[in-house]
Protein backbone atom coordinates (compact mmCIF):
# COMPACT_ATOMS: atom_id res chain seq x y z
CA UNK A 1 0.00 0.00 0.00
CA UNK A 2 1.35 3.56 -0.76
CA UNK A 3 0.84 6.01 1.92
CA UNK A 4 -0.13 10.20 2.00
CA UNK A 5 -0.35 11.42 5.26
CA UNK A 6 -1.48 14.68 6.08
CA UNK A 7 -2.96 16.87 8.88
CA UNK A 8 -5.44 18.48 6.58
CA UNK A 9 -5.68 16.82 3.16
CA UNK A 10 -4.20 17.78 -0.47
CA UNK A 11 -3.85 21.62 0.94
CA UNK A 12 -1.69 22.90 -1.92
CA UNK A 13 -0.29 22.20 -4.91
CA UNK A 14 2.39 20.00 -4.07
CA UNK A 15 0.96 17.36 -1.85
CA UNK A 16 -1.43 17.17 -5.20
CA UNK A 17 1.06 16.66 -7.34
CA UNK A 18 2.28 13.65 -4.91
CA UNK A 19 -1.40 12.25 -4.76
CA UNK A 20 -1.16 12.10 -8.63
CA UNK A 21 2.49 10.25 -8.66
CA UNK A 22 1.23 7.99 -5.91
CA UNK A 23 -1.86 7.23 -8.31
CA UNK A 24 -0.51 7.12 -11.34
CA UNK A 25 -3.53 9.38 -12.84
CA UNK A 26 -5.00 12.22 -12.56
CA UNK A 27 -7.79 12.59 -9.39
CA UNK A 28 -10.60 13.29 -11.54
CA UNK A 29 -9.62 9.41 -13.62
CA UNK A 30 -9.29 8.07 -9.98
CA UNK A 31 -11.92 6.17 -7.77
CA UNK A 32 -11.97 6.75 -3.87
CA UNK A 33 -13.64 5.43 -0.92
CA UNK A 34 -14.47 7.43 2.07
CA UNK A 35 -14.06 6.37 5.70
CA UNK A 36 -15.70 8.48 8.42
CA UNK A 37 -15.46 5.44 10.92
CA UNK A 38 -12.45 7.67 13.32
CA UNK A 39 -14.94 10.12 13.56
CA UNK A 40 -17.46 8.32 15.57
CA UNK A 41 -14.47 7.59 18.48
CA UNK A 42 -13.89 11.38 18.84
CA UNK A 43 -16.37 13.63 21.12
CA UNK A 44 -16.27 16.76 18.85
CA UNK A 45 -17.54 14.64 16.02
CA UNK A 46 -21.07 13.59 15.20
CA UNK A 47 -23.75 13.02 12.04
CA UNK A 48 -23.13 17.06 10.86
CA UNK A 49 -19.92 16.60 10.42
CA UNK A 50 -19.77 13.06 8.80
CA UNK A 51 -22.31 14.44 6.55
CA UNK A 52 -20.10 16.89 5.45
CA UNK A 53 -17.27 14.64 4.57
CA UNK A 54 -19.26 12.26 2.37
CA UNK A 55 -21.15 14.98 0.78
CA UNK A 56 -17.84 16.90 0.02
CA UNK A 57 -19.11 20.01 1.11
CA UNK A 58 -16.90 22.80 1.01
CA UNK A 59 -14.48 22.38 4.23
CA UNK A 60 -13.78 19.42 2.58
CA UNK A 61 -12.61 20.57 -0.50
CA UNK A 62 -9.14 19.55 0.49
CA UNK A 63 -10.38 15.65 0.74
CA UNK A 64 -13.63 14.57 -0.66
CA UNK A 65 -13.75 17.42 -2.70
CA UNK A 66 -11.16 17.34 -5.00
CA UNK A 67 -12.92 16.00 -7.82
CA UNK A 68 -12.69 11.93 -7.65
CA UNK A 69 -14.03 10.02 -10.65
CA UNK A 70 -16.54 8.24 -8.10
CA UNK A 71 -16.70 8.73 -4.25
CA UNK A 72 -18.05 5.83 -2.15
CA UNK A 73 -18.70 5.28 1.51
CA UNK A 74 -16.54 2.23 3.43
CA UNK A 75 -17.78 2.23 7.25
CA UNK A 76 -15.65 -0.21 9.19
CA UNK A 77 -18.29 -0.44 11.54
CA UNK A 78 -20.74 -2.75 9.22
CA UNK A 79 -18.01 -4.57 7.35
CA UNK A 80 -18.14 -7.60 10.27
CA UNK A 81 -22.20 -7.93 9.70
CA UNK A 82 -21.98 -7.57 6.09
CA UNK A 83 -19.31 -10.23 5.01
CA UNK A 84 -16.05 -9.88 3.42
CA UNK A 85 -17.14 -11.62 -0.02
CA UNK A 86 -18.88 -8.28 -0.53
CA UNK A 87 -16.62 -5.73 1.07
CA UNK A 88 -13.42 -6.64 -0.66
CA UNK A 89 -13.86 -6.57 -3.90
CA UNK A 90 -15.30 -2.56 -2.81
CA UNK A 91 -12.24 -1.84 -1.38
CA UNK A 92 -9.95 -3.94 -4.03
CA UNK A 93 -11.63 -2.16 -6.90
CA UNK A 94 -11.06 1.78 -5.11
CA UNK A 95 -7.55 3.68 -6.67
CA UNK A 96 -7.65 5.26 -3.09
CA UNK A 97 -9.17 5.04 0.55
CA UNK A 98 -9.59 8.35 1.96
CA UNK A 99 -9.56 7.67 5.76
CA UNK A 100 -10.71 10.63 8.06
CA UNK A 101 -9.75 11.79 11.41
CA UNK A 102 -11.14 11.73 14.83
CA UNK A 103 -9.97 9.36 17.04
CA UNK A 104 -6.86 7.11 15.86
CA UNK A 105 -7.72 4.58 18.51
CA UNK A 106 -10.89 3.98 17.64
CA UNK A 107 -10.54 3.78 14.09
CA UNK A 108 -7.53 1.07 15.19
CA UNK A 109 -9.91 -0.19 16.83
CA UNK A 110 -12.35 -1.17 13.97
CA UNK A 111 -9.26 -1.34 11.20
CA UNK A 112 -8.65 -4.91 12.98
CA UNK A 113 -11.97 -5.79 14.10
CA UNK A 114 -13.30 -4.94 10.55
CA UNK A 115 -10.87 -7.31 9.17
CA UNK A 116 -9.45 -5.12 6.59
CA UNK A 117 -6.06 -4.64 9.03
CA UNK A 118 -5.51 -8.33 7.43
CA UNK A 119 -6.55 -7.03 3.95
CA UNK A 120 -3.98 -4.21 3.72
CA UNK A 121 -0.66 -5.79 2.95
CA UNK A 122 -2.09 -6.86 -0.48
CA UNK A 123 -3.30 -3.61 -1.41
CA UNK A 124 0.01 -3.05 -3.24
CA UNK A 125 -1.22 -0.52 -5.49
CA UNK A 126 -4.11 1.69 -3.33
CA UNK A 127 -2.97 4.76 -1.96
CA UNK A 128 -4.29 5.43 1.92
CA UNK A 129 -4.58 9.39 2.05
CA UNK A 130 -4.73 9.68 5.86
CA UNK A 131 -5.95 13.28 7.64
CA UNK A 132 -5.25 13.39 11.08
CA UNK A 133 -6.52 10.45 12.81
CA UNK A 134 -6.61 8.77 9.69
CA UNK A 135 -2.79 9.24 9.26
CA UNK A 136 -2.29 8.73 12.77
CA UNK A 137 -3.55 5.39 12.83
CA UNK A 138 -0.85 3.67 10.62
CA UNK A 139 2.01 4.57 13.25
CA UNK A 140 3.02 2.68 16.61
CA UNK A 141 1.26 4.86 19.11
CA UNK A 142 -0.02 8.41 18.82
CA UNK A 143 0.57 9.52 22.91
CA UNK A 144 -2.16 9.86 25.52
CA UNK A 145 -2.69 13.62 24.90
CA UNK A 146 -4.06 12.33 21.24
CA UNK A 147 -6.34 9.67 22.92
CA UNK A 148 -10.47 10.58 22.77
CA UNK A 149 -11.72 7.72 22.55
CA UNK A 150 -13.21 6.24 26.15
CA UNK A 151 -12.56 2.77 25.41
CA UNK A 152 -9.15 3.05 24.00
CA UNK A 153 -6.92 0.71 26.50
CA UNK A 154 -3.71 2.49 25.75
CA UNK A 155 -2.51 4.86 22.60
CA UNK A 156 -0.91 2.22 20.20
CA UNK A 157 -1.96 2.50 16.64
CA UNK A 158 -1.37 -0.25 13.91
CA UNK A 159 2.44 0.24 13.57
CA UNK A 160 2.89 0.27 9.73
CA UNK A 161 5.40 2.85 9.69
CA UNK A 162 8.01 3.26 12.56
CA UNK A 163 7.39 6.81 12.85
CA UNK A 164 4.29 8.78 15.04
CA UNK A 165 2.52 11.84 13.63
CA UNK A 166 1.86 15.36 15.41
CA UNK A 167 -0.86 17.05 13.26
CA UNK A 168 -2.36 20.35 12.91
CA UNK A 169 0.94 21.87 14.11
CA UNK A 170 0.15 25.63 14.96
CA UNK A 171 -3.62 25.25 13.71
CA UNK A 172 -4.63 26.25 17.27
CA UNK A 173 -2.67 27.31 20.62
CA UNK A 174 -2.78 23.72 22.11
CA UNK A 175 -0.77 22.34 18.97
CA UNK A 176 2.59 24.69 19.29
CA UNK A 177 5.65 23.41 18.18
CA UNK A 178 6.36 23.43 22.37
CA UNK A 179 3.26 21.23 23.15
CA UNK A 180 4.80 18.92 19.88
CA UNK A 181 8.27 18.98 21.28
CA UNK A 182 6.65 17.77 24.86
CA UNK A 183 4.92 15.32 23.55
CA UNK A 184 7.75 14.11 21.08
CA UNK A 185 9.84 13.36 24.37
CA UNK A 186 7.54 11.33 25.30
CA UNK A 187 6.92 9.59 22.38
CA UNK A 188 10.71 8.72 22.65
CA UNK A 189 11.05 7.67 19.04
CA UNK A 190 10.96 8.45 15.52
CA UNK A 191 8.13 11.60 14.94
CA UNK A 192 7.07 14.11 13.01
CA UNK A 193 5.01 16.84 13.84
CA UNK A 194 3.43 18.71 10.70
CA UNK A 195 0.89 21.44 9.80
CA UNK A 196 -1.82 21.58 7.28
CA UNK A 197 0.47 22.27 4.55
CA UNK A 198 2.78 19.01 4.94
CA UNK A 199 2.04 15.62 4.08
CA UNK A 200 4.54 12.48 4.39
CA UNK A 201 4.75 10.14 1.25
CA UNK A 202 5.62 6.70 2.19
CA UNK A 203 6.18 4.02 -0.93
CA UNK A 204 7.83 0.56 -0.02
CA UNK A 205 9.11 1.80 3.12
CA UNK A 206 10.63 5.41 2.16
CA UNK A 207 9.87 8.15 3.59
CA UNK A 208 9.80 11.69 1.77
CA UNK A 209 8.05 14.45 3.73
CA UNK A 210 5.84 17.01 1.53
CA UNK A 211 5.81 20.49 2.29
CA UNK A 212 5.00 23.95 1.38
CA UNK A 213 4.36 24.95 5.64
CA UNK A 214 6.55 23.64 8.39
CA UNK A 215 7.13 20.38 9.88
CA UNK A 216 9.53 19.37 12.44
CA UNK A 217 11.15 15.50 12.64
CA UNK A 218 12.42 14.24 16.25
CA UNK A 219 14.44 11.51 17.04
CA UNK A 220 14.77 9.78 20.55
CA UNK A 221 12.68 12.61 21.35
CA UNK A 222 14.63 15.34 20.46
CA UNK A 223 14.43 17.50 16.88
CA UNK A 224 16.69 16.59 14.34
CA UNK A 225 17.99 19.88 12.77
Amino acid sequence: MKLLLTSGGVTNASIHAALEALLGKAVGEAHALVVPTAQWGHPQCGPASVRGLVAAEPSWQHFTGLGWASLGVLELTALPTVGAERWEPWVRAADALLVDGGDATYLHHWVRESGLAELLPSLQDTVWVGVSAGSMVMTPRIGDDFVEWAGAPDDQTLGVVDFSIFPHLDAWPSNSLEHARRWAADIGGSAYAIDEQTAIRVVDGVVEVVSEGHWERFEGGRPVE
